[in-house]
């Protein structure tokens, strides 16, 4: 945990923390108890029913017993950044100012490791707050490259999560996001543009243009987050790590014909790792 009175920097402590740096200086309003309780439940129903608006959301928390009003639903709704089916997340809303590229894996057969990578950011509830995650998965195998956990929006944690993957994986030929904000940012596509990488961004709308890590999301949730009550980021920066360790090291998956993203994406490369 950062400690402010420690003889180490704060720029030192972030390194050996892998915490972004911008994040400790931002100073977030608290959020009331309760509203941590419906966040994390409304969190859950939006992974079992993505196609769900305000609406249907508070009518199944009262279904639960939760006396809440649409208006408060859709306002913690835009805080967590998530919105129904047939519109995008709030956490894509593009910048005015950011250019938004074009869709290119329509038709696309994506049939070898560092041929397409992707990104997405997913809300994680905490004890007493919540954190948001970025994961940088390889396309083909759904191995998860890189990530970071930042208490804020700040397109930072995003553009170190890229380049953390790129040291260590080397350079993919199209690298496909939402048209988030943190994503159309020029810290963001100048890392990308200056590789020659190709950028791809999905139709407005169209989550599934980013299936794979919506289903790592769901994996992640499932199987890791919603059986825990991380007290802190560190707390849940350990913990997501050693489940990331497990789902490309030991989880096998039926649509890579039973194999684990390790095998699959080291079985296949053409290029030798990064030293």
């Amino acid at each position: 945990m950062i400690d402010q009175e420690h003889a180490l920097s704060l720029t030192r402590q972030c390194e050996i923390l892998e915490l972004s740096r911008s994040s400790q200086y931002y100073e977030r309003a608290a959020v009331a108890a309760r509203d941590l309780v419906l966040m994390r439940r409304i969190d859950e129903l939006h992974l079992e029913f993505p196609f769900y608006g305000s609406r249907r959301l508070r009518g199944a928390l009262r279904d639960e017993g939760f006396e809440v009003g649409r208006r408060h639903v859709r306002t913690l709704m835009e805080r967590m950044g998530i919105e129904a089916l047939y519109q995008k997340p709030r956490l894509s809303d593009p910048h005015p100012g950011h250019k938004v590229w074009p869709y290119l894996l329509r038709d696309m057969a994506v049939t070898r490791p560092n041929q397409v990578w992707a990104a997405d950011i997913t809300y994680i509830a905490l004890a007493k707050g919540f954190a948001y995650l970025v994961a940088i998965i390889d396309w083909c195998s759904r191995r998860v490259l890189s990530w970071r956990l930042s208490n804020s929006m700040d397109p930072s944690f995003c553009v170190e999560a890229l380049e953390e993957a790129l040291a260590r994986h080397g350079t993919p030929e199209i690298f496909n996001t939402d048209q988030g904000s943190q994503f159309t940012s020029e810290d963001f596509t100048d890392v990308l543009l200056e590789r020659g990488i190709r950028i791809s961004m999905d139709g407005r709308g169209r989550w599934i243009d980013n299936v794979f890590v919506e289903r790592l999301w769901r994996s992640l949730k499932y199987e890791e987050v919603y059986l825990k009550a991380y007290e802190s980021i560190p707390q849940a920066k350990q913990a997501i790590g050693r489940y990331f360790d497990f789902f490309n090291r030991r989880r096998r998956h039926q649509s890579l014909g039973d194999q684990t993203p390790d095998t699959v994406y080291y079985a296949q490369r053409s290029e030798p790792l990064a030293a």
